[in-house]
């Protein structure tokens, strides 16, 4: 009898071990399973990183129904997109107690990790140095070298900086309203090609509404500097339809050789009306004169009821513009949704097929198209699967760099390098990764002395890349 209940007793106590180990194994796949979906549903937009929700300042409320309604329902106006679809609610509930769990992690350390910004870099053929130029900056969207060496930079939440030869941050003051909400905020900058003879700087920026600031789209302004004022405004341009949606502005600039000004504007977070319609000017890519003029030529002035200064449609929301040094022909790269970011060479009057065509897929895991490729709408020249979210984008001129000549060169903000592209003719046919784990990769330039200059965000620095033999 004794053995008997020993035996019943010890069966209890391996069959609870054994419901435990079942419970932890259960419970730790769970864990890894809704890891694994924060990974790749949440952090492509989201920095890409733990930390981005540690401490987190909830705009729509820190609770678990909150945070599954954001989840659920989305906040379009901000860029969230609806996880309906993708998941059950219990699934919603398990991202969002997960979510949850790291927004009560404590931030052990705001020190920066450290990372190599001035010791030997290698590339595949040319290696280089990483100077550290400009510290104490946010998020540097656009970069221009006047003339005395001085350099411009925008922030997007709206301010205009000088840095001087004497190495001294100085405002820029007579700035026009700025909506710096979400995406939108001051964006790029470009110097009239002829700037030392008529001083004129071209800025875009997220323009308000004047009766409801919650509305806003891309607009191009003129001005002139008048020491660190901002002198002889003029808007020359102004995206219609305004909406209240946050994301999805553009706005990149480009002159080309003939003087004519190339800039992109988002889809504005509208996919289904915007880009594959000539009635608006979202999910474009434009061509003007350098004073706001429709050139006769753009391939739509003759349409009925199409927006004039459409150069090319059927984009997202192009992030980087920049011209051949030798062919003058205009490229671009291109936020695609999940996966399918593109590489584009533009021209005129083409449709590149967004949303009819595309390499991606909704950022909830659903689709949204199953057509890659249609007659009449173009291929890119590269997409990336998984989007690495290009921002802007250069080419490398000059004789600085040789063994770089003539390459593309566009940050990543999702994985934070450099991207290098060499072409033959119109084809990529080399790619590589530079300065991984730089930081975000806002922005990328050729100052007029041939050096490359490369901007990340947060914190925002701007570095210098010398070449070394």
């Amino acid at each position: 009898m004794k053995y008997r209940i020993l035996l019943t007793f010890s069966l209890v106590v391996i069959a609870a071990f054994c419901i435990k180990i079942f419970v932890f194994s259960s419970e730790s796949k769970q864990k890894t399973e809704v890891a694994t979906v924060f990974k790749n549903y949440c952090l492509g937009c989201h920095n890409d990183k733990k930390s981005s929700f540690v401490n987190r300042q909830w705009l729509f409320g820190n609770g678990r129904d909150d945070v599954f309604k954001s989840i659920k329902h989305g906040r379009v106006a901000h860029g969230m997109p609806s996880f309906n679809q993708g998941f059950t609610d219990e699934e919603i509930y398990q991202l969002a107690d997960y979510i949850l769990g790291l927004s009560a992690m404590v931030k052990l350390s705001d020190k920066e990790p450290s990372k190599n910004t001035s010791g030997i870099e290698k590339s595949k053929v040319q290696k280089f140095r990483v100077d550290t130029v400009v510290t104490g900056l946010e998020v540097p969207w656009g970069m221009e070298f006047l003339p005395n060496g001085d350099i411009l930079v925008s922030e997007r939440g709206g301010e205009l900086l000088r840095f001087t030869m004497n190495k001294s941050l100085q405002r820029i003051t007579g700035l026009p309203p700025v909506a710096a909400r979400g995406q939108g905020g001051l964006l790029d900058l470009e110097l009239h090609p002829d700037y030392e003879s008529n001083g004129w700087l071209y800025l875009a920026y997220s323009s308000p509404d004047e009766s409801d600031a919650k509305i806003s789209n891309t607009a191009i302004m003129r001005a002139r500097l008048k020491g660190n004022e901002l002198v002889d405004k003029q808007v020359i341009f102004k995206a219609s339809p305004q909406t209240d949606k946050r994301h999805h502005f553009g706005c990149k600039l480009e002159f080309d050789k003939e003087g004519y000004l190339y800039f992109s504007v988002g889809d504005r977070g509208n996919r289904d009306e915007h880009p594959q319609s000539l009635g608006n000017d979202c999910g474009k890519i434009h061509r003007i004169y350098d004073d706001g003029r429709i050139p006769d030529d753009n391939p739509f002035v003759n349409t009925p009821g199409a927006k004039p200064s459409i150069y090319s449609y059927g984009h997202r929301n192009p992030q980087g513009l920049c011209m051949h040094p030798e062919t003058g022909k205009i490229w671009s790269d291109e936020h695609g949704p999940k996966g399918g970011d593109e590489l584009n060479l533009i021209e005129a009057g083409k449709n590149y097929g967004w949303p009819v065509i595309s390499f991606g897929i909704n950022y909830n895991g659903t689709v949204f198209t199953n057509d890659t490729a249609k007659a009449g709408m173009e291929q890119p020249v590269v997409y990336w699967v998984p989007s690495i979210a290009p921002c802007g984008m250069t080419f490398v001129k000059g004789n600085r760099y040789p063994n770089w000549k003539n390459n593309i060169l566009t940050g990543s903000l999702r994985f934070e390098y450099l991207h290098r592209c060499v072409l033959e003719g119109n084809k990529v046919v080399y790619q590589e990764k530079l300065l991984q784990n730089i930081g975000r990769v806002r922005n990328v330039e050729m100052s007029p002395d041939g050096f490359v200059y490369v901007a990340i965000e947060k914190p925002g620095k701007l570095l210098k890349l010398v070449p070394l033999e």
